[in-house]
């Protein structure tokens, strides 16, 4: 028997996008080492689309949004890879969690 649309989605957000063998890539966020894809490519996309609060992101990521911590607002900190980034834009949808995140500039 089949399963339903929303199974079959969370099926493949499980076996393709985060597979470490064909998309993602081990990264610690907050501590915790997770399977993550980044995309600038998309994120390009995204400021040549003139997306809000974008426009000064370096880095786009993709998660699970079950593997990741509680949502953070906008200008918040999210610690990758040893590193504390802005959050420009958090978004969820489907079991995702995409990220747009900028480095701090300040001098």
């Amino acid at each position: 028997m089949a399963g339903t649309l929303k199974d079959l989605i969370a099926a493949d957000v499980d076996r393709v996008f985060f597979e470490l063998d064909d998309f993602a890539e081990l990264h610690r966020i907050e501590g915790k080492e997770i399977s993550i894809v980044i995309d600038n490519d998309q994120l390009e996309k995204m400021k040549q689309g003139q997306i809000l609060g974008v426009a000064e992101s370096d880095m786009l990521i993709f998660a699970k949004t079950s593997d990741m911590p509680k949502r953070k607002a906008p200008g918040s900190l999210l610690n990758v890879d040893g590193r504390e980034l802005i959050v420009d834009e958090w978004t969820e949808n489907k079991g995702v969690t995409q990220i747009a995140l900028r480095q701090n500039r300040t001098v």
